[in-house]
This record gives structure tokens, C-alpha cells and sequence, in this order.
């Protein structure tokens, strides 16, 4: 049992380090910076969102029910 997780962890590491491509750090930079224009782009629209709904929820809504 103890030899075969032995084995296992061994072969995994050889594995990650000869058959995985690794991405160099200009396609790290480049994705980062894709995930973070997304991530700006996505909190504006639901701030949009947000705003809009709240000020649907105090302009009607709220006059209707008093």
C-alpha cells in the first residue's frame, strides 16, 4: 500500500514535469490582465444593475405601496 502511494506521487511529479506545458510569464501577464479588464467589466454592469433597480424600487415601487 505504503510503496504504491510511493509510486504514484512519483510518477505524478515526472508527469508535471516532463509531459505539462507550462505557460511562460507573458501568457500569465496576458491572462491575468484578461481576467482583470473581465472582472472591471462585469462590477460595472451589475453596479449598473444595482442602480437601476434601486432606483426603479424608490421611484415606483415604493410610491405605489405608500
Amino acid at each position: 500500500m505504503l510503496e504504491s502511494i510511493k509510486q504514484y506521487i512519483k510518477d505524478s511529479y515526472n508527469e508535471l514535469m516532463t509531459k505539462v506545458s507550462w505557460p511562460t510569464w507573458e501568457d500569465l501577464r496576458a491572462s491575468a490582465a484578461v481576467v482583470l479588464i473581465a472582472a472591471v467589466i462585469i462590477a460595472f454592469v451589475i453596479g449598473v444593475m444595482d442602480g437601476v433597480s434601486n432606483l426603479l424600487f424608490q421611484e415606483v415601487i415604493y410610491k405605489i405601496t405608500g
